[in-house]
């Protein structure tokens, strides 16, 4: 359903004094959507619509709605327009445990899904040579990958591996740790770096959000039982879909 336009009148939203428009509808906007005026799966108006409507310029306009993107209020489908999002239930997952995403999802009853951005043998970067102790001619797998549940983009992941570990990076399409296991060589400790950093435009593209919002980084070294390190993950996660949890132990 497209949202009423008087929504949209400025004797509904302005004040003067009150801080630049753009913020001020942005504010009138998401106080809609946690009243319930504007239900999910609401249509905003077409952003001319809109900005004659609030006698606003569509700069103004697409600035608020920016805004709203980022704070995971409202998603913009290509082709169709603004639509207030449905309530997303959070995922909680633990780093004190060693779980790949796959199993993840499957331990709450979701399938996931991936797109190889890019996999292959490479010669290694300083910071591959660095944590996995790889000589500068050695090669090194790399597996880039989008990963989804259903329809959502959730991460994006780029492992690297020594190639005698995984020497053919290309059997890795959902789960890399179901394949090192075939071989006895899945890692069984690791050390995580959770930081909060923006999002690049294309990853922001990737992770169908607004240009620069603010995602969860985690870079991780994982460890054979003989405490050779054989793998390399970066990945940034949707700060709006997940929660890390640790459990703290008196000494």
């Amino acid at each position: 359903m497209t949202a009423s336009t008087d929504l949209f009148d400025p004797q509904h939203w302005f004040s003067a004094g009150r801080g630049p428009r753009y913020l001020q509808l942005h504010r009138h906007i998401s106080a809609a959507i946690q009243s319930g005026d504007l239900a999910p799966e609401d249509q905003l108006p077409a952003e001319r619509d809109m900005a004659e409507r609030a006698g606003i310029s569509r700069v103004t306009v697409r600035k608020a709605v920016a805004q709203l993107v980022a704070e995971g209020l409202i998603e913009q489908r290509q082709g169709a327009g603004s639509f207030v999002r449905g309530a997303t239930p959070r995922l909680q997952q633990s780093l004190s445990s060693l779980i790949s995403f796959t199993e993840n999802m499957s331990a709450r009853g979701k399938t996931s899904s991936s797109v190889v951005l890019e996999s292959g043998l490479f010669l290694p970067n300083q910071n591959e040579m660095l944590t996995l102790g790889l000589g500068a001619h050695q090669k090194v797998a790399r597996v880039h990958r989008l990963r989804s549940t259903g329809d959502t983009p959730m991460a994006i992941e780029m492992s690297s591996l020594p190639d005698d570990i995984l020497p053919h990076p290309e059997q890795v399409q959902t789960s890399l740790y179901a394949v090192l296991r075939k071989t006895a060589l899945a890692p069984t400790r690791a050390i995580q770096r959770v930081t909060a950093i923006n999002a690049s435009d294309r990853d922001s593209d990737l992770l169908q959000l607004a240009a620069g919002t603010a995602v969860l980084k985690i870079e991780r070294t994982a460890f054979l039982a003989t405490g050779r390190p054989i793998e390399y993950t970066s990945g940034l996660y949707r700060s709006d879909i997940y929660d890390f949890i640790s459990e703290l132990r008196q000494e």
